[in-house]
């Protein structure tokens, strides 16, 4: 979730960008860095690793003499945290700078393919293959917009990029690419901004226009323009965004729920930064103090959580098995310390929570502690009880929640729990750099897919108005899509008020079947893995019965089409990381139906965002 901001205008350029970078520290913590096009046509850039006060105490004074510059704050994907590494990047001569949020899928390629045709790097990130791009299609005489529009086509990933270069002063261009790194214009009377987020330019303006997929902005101080990828003119409007920190906060969105999904490619990414390296693969917790002496001991993994958060542990309880090789067991934290459980040194205790104040599990947690039990918490509340009583802490990084009904905390803490499996699995020496490539890899796409499954929001608002008058539902998956059936059929319950129930599929004979009729509508999920032909059969039980069939599935099954009655296809995916995808469907159509039953969505009946008392 790097911060981004840029400037064009009649003010001195620097404090801008360091007073928008301020309004976006939680958005990048490893470095910062700004570059401002000066009144003699020289590009002044300025790197720091460590926080931004760092960049801001070695520039203060002799700032640099500019009207235009871009700035960024940076957390970690590819490159350790240093001051080359850090952005902005610039290309072979120098002539143009980016800034960019995203991950370059396909960035060891195109270094290759640049180097070949002579182009030298200077630091390890996949960020600098786009400067070299854009100074390619440079060459070709483009202009700087029509070289980016040409230069995302050739990655991977979801992005957010600005750029700048010497030879087009006063005018800055940006493009995005999926939905994992936003980019807001902010229109102001002499002077535009561009920014990742809204709180860095709402000092300056409140008319704004936001990038959609494969967009390019050019922005001078005097004029914003638009283009698709192919070049096509686009024609756009600002908006009036309301001052109020709630409503500037919600954005366009109607509710902070659907706000929340829409955030998840890039709090997916939030979560993965600075802790994964690509190209050496390796996963690196900055907060899981545990040696690999203390992990090799470890005999077994429990895992704690209330809620979402239990159905989090759930999958996290595969990953410890599949992943990291050890004897995993999930429990209820409200029960698990009236049951007298046996830990002890050699059992690991991983809590997972959104707010870290939940009352159940830090019972649970201190029960553990007075066991001498070593314990790791997947929270997102820095400083947070939780995280003072855990040993270990993998911060899933994403931002306030504001909804009730927990969205995009569920997806990050699943990508947590994963990182934190193969990081106890390299420990010990089970997960050689081979496998490790292997678990990796999928990694580095989940924002971008996350971003495609956004994308059809419509289709599942669709389904939804279809479906919204029934007052049962029962949620159906087997193996590691089972706890995601038990999060499907809870967000339906919380927002909605209908009646709704997980199950393992197989556990279907043994009673729920007897409740299937025409009005009993079951969603299945259903993709292509080891259980596959067992959810085919269990979607033909129901069919017999005369039940109504929705189906999650990937795309081109035409078996699964041929059975059930709707089907929302997915993309092809990592088995493993696939409950990340079959959730954000399933989140989108319990928001869409408790919209049309009028349902207040955003604060439910009878909940609390955090439950602190037992």
């Amino acid at each position: 979730m790097c911060g981004i901001v840029g400037y064009v205008g009649s003010r001195p350029a620097g404090p801008v960008l360091i007073d928008g970078l301020r309004r976006l520290q939680y958005r990048g913590y490893d470095s910062a860095g700004i570059a401002v096009l000066d009144t003699n046509g020289d590009l002044s850039i300025h790197k720091r690793v460590g926080k931004l006060e760092t960049l801001a105490s070695a520039i203060a004074g002799r700032w640099p003499n500019g009207h235009e510059g871009i700035g960024h704050t940076r957390w970690a994907t590819h490159g350790k945290p240093n001051d080359v590494n850090a952005h902005p990047h610039a290309d072979c001569s120098g002539d143009v700078v980016v800034i960019h949020n995203g991950i370059v899928e396909n960035y060891l390629k195109l270094r290759t393919e640049l180097a070949a045709a002579g182009h030298s790097f200077a630091s390890e990130t996949d960020t600098e293959v786009i400067p070299h791009l854009l100074e390619h299609y440079l060459s070709e005489n483009m202009e700087l917009a029509a070289a980016l529009g040409q230069a995302i086509t050739r990655l991977e990933g979801a992005h957010a990029i600005v750029a700048m270069s010497r030879s087009e002063p006063g005018t800055l261009v940006a493009a995005r690419v999926g939905n994992a790194g936003g980019v807001v214009i902010g229109y102001g009377g002499g002077e535009n901004l561009l920014a990742s987020d809204l709180p860095a330019i709402l000092s300056y303006t409140r008319r704004v226009g936001f990038l959609e997929d494969r967009e390019v902005v050019r922005v001078t101080a005097t004029s914003v323009s638009y283009w698709n990828s192919d070049g096509r003119p686009l024609e756009k409007q600002p908006q009036e965004v309301p001052y109020d920190p709630v409503s500037a906060a919600k954005g366009t969105y109607k509710h902070f729920m659907l706000k929340e999904i829409m955030e998840q490619p890039e709090s997916m990414l939030n979560t993965i930064r600075g802790r994964v390296q690509f190209d050496t693969p390796e996963v690196q917790l900055e907060d899981v103090p545990l040696s690999k002496q203390q992990i090799s001991k470890l005999r077994r993994v429990v895992l704690v959580g209330m809620g979402t958060s239990l159905h989090a542990a759930m999958i996290g309880r595969h990953y410890m098995e599949r992943i990291a090789g050890i004897s995993a067991e999930v429990d209820n934290a409200s029960e698990y310390r009236y049951r007298g459980p046996i830990i002890g040194h050699d059992t690991l205790v991983v809590s997972v929570g959104q707010s870290g104040e939940t009352a159940d599990t830090l019972a649970a947690m201190e029960d553990a502690r007075r066991k001498g039990a070593p314990q790791i918490t997947i929270c997102n509340v820095v400083g947070s009880q939780a995280t003072r009583l855990a040993d270990g802490v993998v911060y899933t990084r994403c931002g306030l929640e504001i909804g009730v009904c927990s969205t995009k905390t569920f997806t990050a803490s699943v990508t947590a729990l994963y990182l934190l499996a193969c990081y106890l699995g390299q420990a010990r020496g089970l997960i050689d750099r081979e496998r490790m490539g292997g678990l990796l890899e999928p990694l580095a796409g989940v924002p971008y897919l996350a971003g495609e499954i956004t994308k059809r929001a419509k289709e599942y608002e669709h389904l939804a108005h279809h479906f919204f008058r029934y007052s049962n539902f029962l949620y159906l998956g087997r193996g590691i899509q089972f706890p995601v059936a038990l999060e499907g059929a809870l967000k339906l319950k919380e927002v909605s008020y209908i009646h709704a129930e997980g199950y393992p599929a197989g556990e279907m004979k043994h009673g729920p079947i007897a409740l299937i009729d025409p009005e009993m509508p079951v969603i299945a999920i259903a993709l292509k893995d080891d259980l596959y032909d067992k959810m085919l059969s269990n979607i033909e039980q129901v069919k017999a019965r005369e039940g109504t069939v929705i189906a999650l599935g990937q795309e081109g099954d035409e078996d699964l089409a041929a059975k059930a009655d709707h089907v929302i296809y997915l993309p092809r995916m990592s088995p493993l990381l696939s409950p990340i995808f079959t959730a954000i469907p399933l989140q989108f159509f319990a928001y869409h139906i408790a919209v049309r039953r009028g349902c207040d969505v955003d604060q439910p009946r009878n909940l609390a965002k955090t439950v602190t008392v037992e």
